[in-house]
């Protein structure tokens, strides 16, 4: 038997199981869709309806049928056939529905575009090895600002809503200037979709393997239209729910060099040493959430007007309960001996009233040894995030001859709710003098070799009268140790974004030209984001006296309950969840003994204002089109914070502006009736996130030195060029080959300069405008180059006849790309973000109302953030990411069927690692999910 939970199994072996788990389930599919064939009355094709799509009008795609991968496939190509620009298209099904649970995940199938996860669940999106925050985020051509802020969060999206995601790849002078990498347009229903009265629902449960939890999922869409005296009226009305509660397995390892560890080092190590200064488990117990409503009113008079009004909402929530156990390794570092001669012969000891820790003279190396009397304590929290967002818009469409104008109007608040109902810490007894308190804290036996897995040993302490510490009896229970409470705090904070648009855009078709269509509009944007903290504290002899009042023991005992540990990772210790319902008794205590306090340092209110117009056209020759224009953006930006000077808080408002102008052209060549081949240059700036926009300033007199944010960071500029070659292989396939390049400039980095600024000048300090400035700073330039291929096919467009071979197909794409940056200090590195290889494989079957997939998908490395030996371990990188899934489906009538779905499948880490693969920093895994249920459509 294969168990693709054991991550320490050789990297060939792996690979093995993954090539015969694909293999093997291939052939299943084979052999269970030919037995199906031979039973199942042969149902109606989806080719009849995706030809009448075809010659739809504004790409308004009705679909019926019961060949759910053909429809959306066929609805897709249409419009990303007719696109005047690089597309990369999802369209929804018959039954209306995404592949997926939330949008990034049902976009990763796409070519190009590669997820971040976050507990097993597709976040965020890396477009063409671009980071985050170079990909927009729209909603029926809306700009959206996500509630994190530039990092648009697709995980916080259920698929539900949507109709269709288009992702445009190359920027076009509609598209907010703030596009580099591309936009990804989430275009929710229409009543008019549909031919009349509709009505969609999904019901389906799940199991999580690790830890047993439960997943739930439904969505319902009810949409009509009537004809009245006065047009056409339509309304639609949708709701999703969806529920997964799961643990992890998790541990955590934070690196650093040690000052004082001078010893020369022996042949073959690296230098300087690199020690674990922490080494952590982290255990969550959590109830991840998505729900939205929508609703869509549209009137249309006549075939030539229409105005509508749209709200969407959609949440995500996190309930968490997170056990943290963590090896304060370097609790002592100052006591290292700091010798550079070579260890003496013998030496096997540490030094008397030391730990050990970062002493190579006591057979330590980073990555295996003991720490003696070290600090092992214990935080246990309680989450409650939620991130939403609701935008409204008003607006209509309105041909006036050979005039077109488009109006909007929108209203969206994000909210970014990161409060922690509760945090309480528990430490070892202190070290004490020369180490006398060492024998009331445990010895740790690290083993740090398996990079899938880091183990601890646990033991007594024992010191001798010359104050050296050595290792006593063996304990397997982390509640042997007498560790108390030292805090209980609880957090309230919430980041808020208000934005509103208006835009307006009238389009003109032409002959002046030539068969033309010259497009023009305006539109602006004013963006607000505040964030607020507050947070209560209860710490020391008040809160331990208050507690022993309320018979709560001061000792773990006073929170751990009685569930034992649910998940199956072995970090070599003992241990029981700790119990909700205690942890809240004691932050109650907690607050009867003061109040919230608002953090002014984390307080911050930034304002942009955005007047945007832009001109564009788009020539018709009996050979393609030409797409032109330019798109020109005044912004300014007000930023408000709090500056902190020693124990005094002064606010400090910084405003500044800018005008950029985005030009671009497009050339689409049609090669062939069936093949087309286009040319893009286009232009975007990616402007700094709000984060980095607030002056929240901390001043250092005594060093003369000032850190914080920086209003006046400049957009990272960019200039690309796309080339791709695309061959429609009616009436479904797809063959696509490009390359792609973008050289950037004003790379925004962490750097020290010079403040340049005089607002905190003083009488008393006139000189400030001269500090050492830390801070987000733009530094060198940069590129990101790639090429992408893409290939779709299903037997049955090669076959004469309708045979049951004719339902297998396929999907898969693959994006290679290489990226370089230069730092502030001179370094080379890659792009946050970018891997080197992405691909995704997609093997189908469908035949007889029967419907099977499977979707493996993978990317390499990634850099995540820039560090140094000394902090970090150098700098931090994703490690390898992939994943297996399988859905199948059957359409018992043409209005109902059943479905399975399994996902995660080989249940493959999330790891992230420091400098070198060796030094894992985070492991996390969450285990194989399965799902049934059923959907209903008439």
């Amino acid at each position: 038997m294969i168990d693709f939970d054991n991550r320490s199994a050789p990297a060939a072996f792996r690979s093995i199981a993954r090539a015969s788990l694909l293999a093997g389930i291939c052939m299943a599919a084979i052999a269970s869709t030919a037995a199906a064939a031979r039973i199942i009355t042969a149902a109606a094709t989806a080719e009849a309806a995706a030809d009448s799509a075809a010659e739809s009008a504004e790409n308004e795609i009705i679909v019926t049928g019961s060949r759910p991968i053909a429809e959306s496939e066929a609805a897709a190509l249409i419009i990303q056939r007719n696109s005047d620009s690089l597309v990369s298209v999802l369209a929804a099904d018959s039954i209306g529905r995404l592949p997926d649970q939330n949008i990034a995940q049902a976009i990763s199938r796409l070519p190009g575009v590669s997820v971040q996860r976050d507990q097993g669940q597709a976040r965020y999106v890396n477009l063409r090895g671009a980071p985050l925050n170079w990909t927009t985020l729209s909603f029926d051509g809306i700009f959206v600002v996500s509630p994190e802020g530039r990092d648009a969060r697709f995980d916080s999206i259920p698929s539900a809503i949507a109709s269709q995601v288009i992702v445009q790849k190359a920027v076009t002078p509609d598209l907010n200037g703030e596009t580099i990498a591309g936009n990804v347009n989430i275009v929710t229903r229409s009543p008019f979709d549909y031919k009349g009265f509709h009505i969609a629902t999904k019901l389906g449960a799940g199991y999580v393997e690790l830890g047993g939890g439960t997943e739930v999922e439904g969505s319902l869409v009810v949409s009509n239209r009537w004809n009245t005296g006065i047009g056409e009226i339509g309304v639609l009305l949708s709701g999703s729910y969806y529920r997964r509660n799961m643990v992890t397995d998790n541990f955590e390892i934070d690196w650093e060099t040690v000052s004082r560890d001078l010893r020369p080092a022996v042949a073959g190590e690296e230098t300087p040493r690199v020690w674990a200064r922490e080494i952590e488990n982290k255990y969550y117990r959590l109830t991840r959430k998505n729900y939205s409503a929508t609703g869509r009113l549209e009137w249309r008079p006549d075939s030539d007007n229409k105005v509508f009004i749209s709200s969407i909402y959609t949440i995500f929530a996190d309930d968490e309960l997170r056990d943290n156990y963590r090896v304060d390794a370097d609790d002592q570092q100052s006591r290292v001996p700091n010798s550079t001669a070579p260890c003496p012969a013998g030496a096997d000891a540490p030094a008397p009233f030391t730990t050990g820790y970062a002493d190579v003279c006591t057979g330590n190396t980073p990555l295996t040894g003991t720490i003696y009397g070290v600090d092992f304590d214990a935080r246990f929290r309680a989450t409650k995030y939620r991130q939403s967002v609701f935008t409204n818009t008003v607006g209509g469409d309105h041909v006036l001859g050979d005039w077109t104008v488009k109006w909007r109007g929108n209203y969206t608040r994000s909210q970014d709710d990161r409060s922690l109902p509760y945090l309480h810490t528990y430490q070892s007894p202190g070290f004490g003098s020369n180490g006398v308190g060492a024998v009331d804290r445990p010895t740790v036996q690290y083993d740090l070799t398996d990079k899938n897995n880091s183990h601890i040993s646990l033991f007594r302490t024992l010191r001798s009268p010359t104050g050296v510490l050595s290792r006593g009896a063996g304990l397997s229970d982390y509640q042997s140790f007498p560790n108390g409470i030292t805090s209980a705090t609880a957090l309230d904070a919430l980041d808020v974004t208000d934005a509103y648009t208006a835009k307006v855009e009238a389009q003109w078709n032409t002959s002046l030209f030539g068969d033309t269509v010259l497009r023009f509009g305006g539109q602006f944007d004013q963006r607000t984001k505040e964030a607020n903290e507050r947070l209560l504290t209860a710490q020391g002899s008040s809160l331990n006296t208050a507690l022993t009042a309320q018979g709560i023991p001061l000792n773990l005992s006073g929170i751990l309950g009685t569930d034992p540990f649910k998940g199956k990772i072995a970090p070599g210790y003992m241990m029981t969840h700790f119990s909700d319902a205690k942890a809240q008794a004691i932050v109650r205590v907690a607050g009867s003994l003061g109040t919230f306090v608002p953090q002014n340092q984390n307080f911050y209110n930034v304002r942009e204002k955005i007047w945007s117009g832009f001109a564009m056209g788009t020539t018709r020759f009996d050979w393609g089109n030409i797409v032109y224009g330019a798109r020109v953006e005044n912004i300014t930006n007000t930023g408000t914070a709090f500056a902190i000077i020693g124990s005094a808080q002064q606010l400090v408002t910084i405003e500044n502006s800018k005008t950029l102008v985005f030009p671009s052209a497009h050339i689409n060549w049609n090669a062939r009736e069936d093949m087309k081949v286009r040319l893009s240059f286009n232009t975007g700036a990616a402007r700094p996130d709000y984060t980095v926009s607030r002056p929240n300033l901390t001043v250092n007199d005594a060093d003369e030195s000032i850190s914080g944010g920086n209003p006046l960071a400049l957009p990272e500029r960019a200039k690309g060029v796309d080339l791709y070659w695309e061959w429609y292989v009616l009436p479904r396939g797809f063959v696509s080959l490009g390359v792609f390049y973008k050289d950037v400039t004003d790379v925004l980095f962490q750097d020290t300069t010079v403040f340049g600024l005089d607002i905190l000048n003083t009488a008393a300090f006139p000189n400030r405008v001269q500090y050492d400035f830390t801070t987000t700073v733009n530094g060198g330039d940069g590129y990101i180059a790639g090429v992408e291929g893409a290939v779709q096919f299903q037997l049955d467009s090669f076959l004469d006849s309708d045979s049951w071979i004719g339902g297998f197909g396929i999907q898969a794409n693959a994006t290679y790309t290489q990226s370089e940056a230069t730092t502030p200090d001179g370094r080379k590195i890659q792009f946050p973000g970018t891997s080197e290889w992405t691909y995704n494989v997609g093997p189908y079957y469908e035949k007889y109302g029967f419907s099977a997939r499977l979707s493996y998908q993978k990317r390499t490395d990634w850099l995540s953030e820039i560090g140094t030996p000394a902090d970090t371990g150098g700098d931090i990188f994703w490690a390898a990411d992939d994943e297996l899934d399988i859905s199948a489906r059957y359409a018992i009538t043409s209005n109902f069927e059943v479905y399975v779905d399994a996902s995660n499948l080989l249940n493959g880490p999330g790891r992230r690692y420091a400098g070198i693969s060796q030094r894992t920093i985070e492991h996390e895994t969450f285990g194989p999910r399965v799902q049934a249920g059923i959907r209903l459509t008439y």
